[in-house]
């Protein structure tokens, strides 16, 4: 049950974060393009998203991996569910924590180092 609820999740976030650029959020490109620098200030220790980084990559991995040509050799299509599976929650799993990055450099921008703001 654990898996479907972490699947549906991912599922709402690709969802949502599509939607976003259309509401005024970031667009597409906007995300992408932060995502250089969200790896840069997570490789500094300045941003906390090192475990989900890892699992994007795992996933990215796991998607263009040499392995994986095995079971769609012998599984056909049910050897691409996985991989659209897969695709899916990796796109989601982005375009979600590209969101979280710009609103936390956003919030970083705004603090001033040595001053409390109300």
């Amino acid at each position: 049950m654990g898996k479907t609820l972490k699947r549906r999740a991912a599922f709402t976030a690709l969802a949502r974060a599509l939607m976003a650029g259309a509401r005024g959020g970031p667009s597409l490109g906007e995300r992408l393009a932060a995502l250089p620098r969200m790896i840069r200030a997570t490789a500094r220790g300045e941003y906390d998203g090192g475990l989900r980084l890892a699992m994007m990559t795992a996933a990215t991995a796991y998607v263009v991996s040499p392995v994986d040509v095995v079971p769609e050799l012998f599984l056909t299509v049910f050897g691409l569910v996985d991989d659209a599976v897969m695709v899916t929650w990796l796109a989601g799993s982005v375009l979600s924590e590209t969101e979280r990055f710009l609103e936390w450099e956003a919030r970083r921008s705004s603090v001033i180092p040595g001053h409390v703001t109300p």
